[in-house]
């Protein structure tokens, strides 16, 4: 005999959705939907006080942990960090842009491929040194960059690490996802070892690198196409004294 199964839980997923559109605080969206889903599904109030007393015990040190790490990078912004790369892959003459974080792609696929994922990151890594070495290469060869170029540059320094993270941790065989996949699958009646699901991911990362590696560059032929002719020079300055006024 077969029971009806609810789906009013699913209602958290319109109001996580409807809260990011709205663009709420991200920690009261989430907070609001935990609620939400849980008296969606019946839980009795003292369940659900329960259960958040529970998360706040288990995660009260996350903050201190996160916090941390932004302290010592904020430090070494305020010394010349971000000033340092630039000058530094300034002085390599044979890198660009696209180079260069093709680089970092395949080193991020392959440190998240053996579970080393928090190597990198926008905090960490990205904002202090991945893309002010994207801009100090495309300012050694083309000169003072407009603000839109510059901004180009760091939505793709971002993506790199993104992609370079999401498609590389599906390899390691001891990842969250891979491990609910197995256990998903296992349920259903299929037998399937995390092993084999990992090893599926190999292609996917491959293709993935292939992928980006290529539109990193076009970015290259972009860049030369926009700023070879010296225009960009005259853009940066009408950028700088716009923010000089402002």
């Amino acid at each position: 005999m077969q029971t009806s199964v609810s789906l009013w839980p699913l209602i958290g997923v319109a109001v996580i959705i409807a809260g990011f559109m709205l663009r709420f605080n991200p920690m009261l969206v989430v907070a609001i939907t935990a609620i939400v889903t849980a008296f969606a599904a019946g839980f009795p109030v003292e369940k659900v006080l329960a259960e958040i007393g529970t998360g706040f015990v288990k995660t009260r040190n996350l903050p201190l942990i996160i916090l941390l790490p932004l302290a010592v990078i904020g430090l070494l912004e305020r010394h010349g960090l971000r000033q340092h790369a630039q000058n530094w892959i300034s002085r390599i003459k044979s890198a660009t842009t696209g180079r260069l974080l093709i680089v970092y792609l395949a080193a991020r696929e392959l440190t998240a491929a053996v579970g080393l994922t928090s190597l990198g990151g926008h905090p960490q890594m990205v904002r202090p040194l991945i893309a002010p070495m994207a801009e100090g290469a495309a300012e050694a060869r083309y000169g003072s960059l407009p603000d839109r170029i510059r901004y180009r540059l760091r939505a793709y320094a971002a993506a790199t690490d993104n992609v370079g993270l999401f498609f590389g941790e599906d390899i390691f065989v001891a990842f969250g996802a891979i491990v609910l996949m197995s256990t998903f699958l296992h349920e259903a009646g299929i037998d399937v070892e995390p092993l084999h699901i990992a090893l599926w991911g190999i292609p996917t990362a491959i293709a993935a690198f292939v992928i980006h590696a290529w539109r990193l560059r076009r970015l290259d032929k972009t860049l030369h196409k926009e700023l070879a002719d010296g225009a960009a020079a005259e853009e940066a300055a009408r950028d700088e004294a716009a923010r000089a006024e402002s």
